[in-house]
């Protein structure tokens, strides 16, 4: 629906912010408005995104388009998580920041499993650039990241 020069200008602003593009659409909607976005409404926006990617993900892999599944799947985890900040009152931007509150989360809950199942969907992140992973094992490390959803949204 946008035209291509704004979309290009986007996607590059939500790489260089380290947030997707639709958390850049609502800060700039935010700011436009003058309706500041409070924590409430940030763990809402992160769960919702996070209840979005998961969908898609799982209607991708019902297309067998495992490469966008991955990221989709990627993306649903990195939205728990940032739901989770949220409520705590922060704010997640970049990977360093995710793994540093997964790290924190996982050693306050002294649970090991956190950090294998996060790991698992960075692993998915990454085979969306590299596209290395067999389709079983997607299917396999998609059910690992809705476990780690399931979990994060506990503590929500």
């Amino acid at each position: 629906m946008l035209p291509k020069k704004i979309e290009k200008r986007l996607k590059e602003e939500s790489e260089k912010s380290g947030v997707s593009e639709e958390e850049l659409v609502l800060e700039v909607l935010s700011k436009a408005l003058n309706e500041p976005l409070d924590a409430e409404t940030k763990v809402e926006i992160h769960l919702k995104l996070s209840e979005k990617y998961m969908k898609d993900a799982e209607e991708l892999l019902t297309k067998k388009d495992y490469i966008q599944a991955s990221e989709k799947a990627w993306g649903a985890a990195a939205q728990i998580v940032k739901a989770l900040a949220a409520k705590e009152g922060r704010e997640l931007r970049g990977h360093a920041s995710l793994w540093q509150f997964v790290d924190e989360i996982a050693e306050k809950l002294q649970d090991i499993e956190l950090r294998r199942l996060w790991s698992r969907a960075n692993s998915l992140h990454q085979n969306f650039y590299e596209n290395w992973m067999p389709s079983r094992d997607v299917i396999y490390a998609i059910e690992d990241v809705k476990k780690f959803i399931e979990r994060i949204r506990k503590l929500l």
